[in-house]
């Protein structure tokens, strides 16, 4: 079996650039860190560097080991958590999966509220639109509701919340003193794509225009809502986002709800062992109380 220390010290190595720079960086001598790469090479059966002037650089082997080595490394440092919380009396743990916008609203009072009625518990929070994260293993998961969504086996869908679709105007449009706008009042518009092509969010909007009679010309692919407002407040376009990603407008823009029709995200708590975790029924209760 690898030495796993030995595997944290070429991490390093190959990260930090040089021998020398993965010493400063560790707290190690620079003859130390020789040491170490020199018996993972014996250790493997492989060369992991090679001379080249005054330096070394890696193989193509080590480089496939550094890849081939970040899951173990992931779970190394999940252990290491584990341990510390067993080491501090900390008895539970709760993870908790969430998209941008559910994060900036509701996630950090949900984390204070619950890390103050349960101190023992250790709380890890996941965005989930990171495709590294999309398959996590999450005991609370907050979603958009997506026709046809297969749910792990034993858990329970909580509705949550009913987002509705606002646009985002520039304050000189002549929609902007409105006190909401029609839908195909904006056919004509310019729009700034604030999401991926494929996802919930996308879908739904696109099936709005459709029923509202057009398909909106996207001039910018922004593919977040931050950057897309941006957009919006330099008069490049306008652009419509689900109400609860439009909570800090700069003064430039205006939000108008939309109408005829309305396009509507349903937002719910997937739970898995609704049964078995009272941390995680407890946060559907405090979500609950912060949506109203």
């Amino acid at each position: 079996m690898l030495d796993t220390h030995r595997i944290r010290v070429f991490r390093s190595v190959m990260a930090s650039g040089s021998i020398q720079a993965a010493a400063d960086n560790l707290g190690y001598t620079a003859s130390a860190i020789s040491q170490q790469i020199s018996a993972l090479q014996k250790e493997t059966g492989l060369t992991l560097f090679e001379r080249e002037g005054r330096g070394l650089t890696p193989t193509a082997a080590a480089r496939s080991l550094v890849a081939n080595t970040n899951e173990l490394m992931g779970e190394l440092s999940r252990l290491d958590q584990v341990v510390d919380d067993l080491r501090e009396g900390r008895s539970g743990r709760l993870t908790i999966g969430y998209f941008a916008s559910a994060g900036a609203e509701w996630m950090p009072t949900l984390a204070r509220r619950l890390t103050t009625e349960m101190p023992d518990l250790t709380l890890e929070l996941v965005l989930t639109e990171i495709p590294e994260y999309a398959g996590a293993t999450l005991d609370l998961d907050i979603v958009v509701d997506t026709p046809g969504a297969q749910d792990p086996a034993g858990s329970k869908r909580v509705p949550l919340a009913v987002d509705p679709f606002v646009v985002i105007l520039p304050a000189d449009h002549p929609l902007a003193d409105e006190d909401e706008v029609g839908l195909a009042q904006l056919a004509g518009d310019t729009w700034i794509r604030n999401d991926l092509p494929h996802t919930t969010c996308s879908r739904i909007f696109a099936s709005a225009c459709e029923s509202a009679g057009f398909q909106p010309r996207f001039a910018v692919q922004a593919q977040d809502h931050i950057t897309a407002i941006a957009f919006v407040k330099a008069g490049v376009g306008i652009t419509s986002v689900p109400q609860l990603a439009a909570r800090i407008i700069p003064p430039e823009v205006r939000v108008l709800p939309l109408t005829a029709p309305t396009p509507v995200r349903h937002i719910a708590a997937v739970v898995r062992d609704p049964a078995g975790n009272s941390a995680a029924r407890r946060a559907v209760e405090l979500l609950q109380e912060l949506i109203g």
